[in-house]
């Protein structure tokens, strides 16, 4: 959700604000580059799906393992984005650490470590769900338009109603505010990295990626999707009214932020409520949602199980840990066995 400036003149600072990141978000920043690189790491993975399925899992593992260090690029190439322009520590610090655990997932595969195509497979299904919606326009101006007058809707239940005019992307998804009633003159506009879309990819592909009842997946597919979309609102409502009214205009944290950080003075409280406690309560409601799909299907523990292996070089049972050793991949095909 960018913070769009008082003056209609600022034009580099709403460029600088016109974009936000996503999980998946190549085209945040409009370039063709970012663009290519995504889809061709989706692509890739895609391609390593279906070679494993007819059967050559070599030639799967050597594409997935080539997709990987594609995908790592790409984050790479995200880096100057997400410090000087979103200037969001958390961002910055997963896009730098992306290229080096991208390329060492490369390296496993390549290796041999076959397990780490159903990873593969996530990530790729989450590709296919985030990357139409971005670059498909009307499906975007869709899910941003909705979104906007959903999180209107609840401040009108709070007391607020802004209204909704253009944003700076060209919807119906700016909040309104009269700059001479708030305290910073800033309002704020929904992109599409504000509708959570995003953690809904997330979710999609792993539940996606893995064996299981048909009934079950749905159920916690319904479940991580509801949960999400109900946070996501309550983040979009936090962010709109935090940015004008000046929640975190605190003198301190001003000099701060400005002195050491080059923060716009006025864009302090919007960069507050979204780049450090929207963003950190974001991590946490992830982790609590993956408990509950869990407990409905713990057949994503496998996914799980090779992304921990990746951050950390050691194998964990986490179907035995949690109490699912009857769900686990193998043990369910020696029962249809």
């Amino acid at each position: 959700m960018p913070s769009p400036p008082v003056a209609s003149g600022s034009t580099s600072l709403v460029a600088l604000e016109s974009a936000l990141t996503a999980v998946l978000a190549p085209a945040i920043v409009n370039s063709p580059l970012l663009d290519a690189l995504a889809w061709v790491a989706i692509a890739g993975f895609f391609g390593a799906v279906v070679l494993q399925w007819r059967g050559g899992t070599d030639l799967a593992r050597q594409l997935a393992a080539g997709s990987w260090l594609v995908f790592g690029v790409f984050w790479l190439t995200m880096v100057p984005y997400y410090y000087y322009d979103a200037q969001s520590p958390i961002q910055t610090v997963l896009a730098l650490a992306a290229l080096p655990l991208c390329v060492y997932t490369g390296y496993l595969l390549y290796a041999g470590r076959e397990s780490l195509l159903l990873l593969s497979k996530a990530v790729a299904i989450m590709g296919l769900i985030y990357l139409p919606a971005e670059t498909i326009p009307f499906v975007r101006q869709w899910l941003i338009e909705t979104t906007a007058m959903q999180a209107h809707v609840v401040m009108e239940l709070l007391g607020h109603s802004p209204g909704l005019s253009e944003g700076a992307n060209g919807y119906q998804s700016r909040f309104d505010f009269d700059p001479d009633e708030t305290v910073t003159g800033r309002t704020t506009y929904i992109v599409l990295a504000c509708t959570g879309l995003g953690s809904m990819a997330i979710f999609g592909g792993l539940i996606a990626s893995v064996s299981a009842p048909l009934k079950r997946k749905l159920s916690a597919l319904a479940l991580a999707i509801g949960v999400i979309w109900f946070l996501n609102l309550l983040r979009n409502v936090f962010i709109a009214l935090a940015s004008p009214y000046g929640w975190f205009q605190f003198d301190w944290l001003v000099s701060f932020m400005t002195t050491y950080m080059g923060a716009h003075p006025d864009r302090v409280s919007f960069l507050v409520a979204h780049n450090y406690v929207a963003q950190t309560l974001s991590v946490v409601a992830l982790v609590a949602i993956t408990f509950l799909v869990v407990r409905i299907l713990p057949e994503v523990l496998a996914p799980l199980e090779e992304v921990l292996f990746v951050l950390s070089g050691t194998e964990y049972d986490l179907f035995e840990a949690l109490g699912y050793e009857e769900a686990r991949p193998d043990t369910a095909a020696d029962r249809e066995q």
